[in-house]
């Protein structure tokens, strides 16, 4: 299950940009040629975020296509599929670009009432 380490990459991301903040949230952003499976990356993002500040968050997995352009008729499309063959004339002379990114496009913190151990159950306003 290679989503393991997809989620121990998100999570080291959404650490840094969370700065010590309790997260709920993160929109992942991952290109179709990595094959993620959303159950997989889910099941896997719990596991990796017991016990730092992600933990309990929910993701919200997009999945972009890869674009393949035909050497044949010049045609281009998204595609999903990394065996790809050409959708306009069928041809297999073609060539895949993109689609392997992975990329952290948004988070939301937890307002500081919902995080454990703040006693003023306020939205951390200072004083």
């Amino acid at each position: 299950m290679h989503e393991i380490g997809l989620a121990e990459a998100v999570l080291e991301v959404i650490e840094k940009r969370a700065g010590g903040r309790r997260v709920a949230w993160a929109k992942v952003r991952a290109g179709a040629l990595l094959r993620v499976v959303e159950p997989s990356m889910d099941q896997a993002f719990r596991l990796v975020a017991e016990g730092t500040v992600a933990e309990g968050a929910a993701i919200d997995l997009v999945v972009t296509p890869a674009q393949v352009t035909c050497r044949s008729c010049g045609h281009q499309d998204g595609v999903y599929d990394p065996l790809a063959v050409c959708p306009s004339c069928g041809g297999g002379d073609v060539d895949l670009s993109g689609g392997d990114e992975l990329v952290l496009e948004s988070i939301e913190i937890a307002e500081a009432r919902d995080v454990p151990g703040n006693s003023r159950r306020d939205r951390g306003d200072p004083a």
